[in-house]
């Protein structure tokens, strides 16, 4: 197979550990960056090129788009849609698991838990908007951020409300969200390839810090996760349509709540703590599953 990853870096772990999974197989693989990438838009014959020649004879797409990039990165997964490539992850799957507001209503819509979230546009609602949350603290995040970034813990309604008016002033979005204490700074990711767990693994925040994002310093340790879990992983990222997701899960005390769904997970932190060959069993799901017309949008949701 020829298989095309659309990724900024090729030395990315990430994207490394995919090269040789996918040519240790006997596959030709080729790293484009998204950005280099332009498109003749054509209802005939849609083309791609990149550094100055067409994109042509691809099996399958591999779609590593940086949040940074979603827009670009998702016209250009389009394209190859339209050229009747298989991709791993497609467009639309992508931009759905992207807009954290857009994918948290689609789960609740499906019954997922997840934190009580709260998302206003006027600053003048804010003192109702924290009523509906509940008391604080408060987890105050950008829609736009990513790693843990945009993300920050107000101990107090005061702090929060201050917060809130800093995010308005640079007409930024944001979400409010009850802080679930009895999670203690860790959660649970889950590698989700082909509508299976495949890994998962928990992040501990290091002391001081309540994000576990694994960029923030937090620990990855493998963990064995409840059936209901599995089917909580599972399902989310069924909402989302992906082959390929990061299910992020916290334990409440009434069971799992999803935070997030990733569209283009690292490996590193899966496979280093778990010791699994991801990047192998995503090439393998691949092989399975890659064929000229099965590229379609998954599902009816918005």
């Amino acid at each position: 197979m020829k298989i095309g990853i659309l990724s900024r870096k090729r030395d990315l772990y990430s994207t490394r550990r995919l090269v040789e999974a996918a040519e240790k197989r006997g596959h030709s693989v080729r790293v484009i960056d998204p950005l280099r990438c332009y498109m003749n838009i054509s209802a005939r014959k849609p083309t791609i090129h990149f550094k100055g020649e067409p994109l042509t004879g691809f099996d399958a797409i591999i779609p590593r788009i940086g949040a940074s990039i979603t827009f670009y990165g998702t016209a250009v997964v389009r394209q190859f849609e339209m050229m009747d490539v298989y991709c791993l992850n497609e467009s639309q799957a992508i931009s759905r698991a992207r807009d954290k507001l857009r994918s948290m209503q689609l789960m609740a819509r499906e019954g997922i838990g997840m934190p009580i979230t709260g998302f206003a546009h006027s600053p003048d609602d804010k003192s109702d908007l924290m009523n509906l949350i509940g008391e604080p603290p408060f987890i105050i995040k950008l829609l736009e951020g990513t790693q843990g970034k945009g993300v920050v813990l107000t101990e107090t309604t005061k702090a929060a409300e201050s917060v809130i008016d800093a995010f308005r002033n640079l007409d930024a979005y944001f979400l409010v969200q009850e802080f679930i204490g009895e999670a203690l700074g860790s959660d649970i990711r889950c590698f989700v390839v082909g509508g299976e767990v495949v890994a998962s693994m928990m992040r501990k925040a290091k002391e001081g810090e309540f994000r576990s994002n694994l960029h923030r310093g937090g620990k990855a340790i493998p963990v064995n996760i409840t059936p209901e879990e599995r089917a909580t992983a599972i399902h989310a990222a069924e909402i989302m349509g992906l082959n390929l997701a990061g299910v992020d899960i916290i334990r409440g005390k009434n069971g799992p709540l999803v935070l997030e769904v990733n569209s283009s997970p690292g490996l590193e932190g899966i496979e280093r703590s778990t010791g699994k060959d991801i990047a192998g069993t995503i090439v393998e799901f691949i092989e399975k599953n890659a064929s000229p017309g099965k590229t379609e949008t998954k599902g009816s949701r918005a």
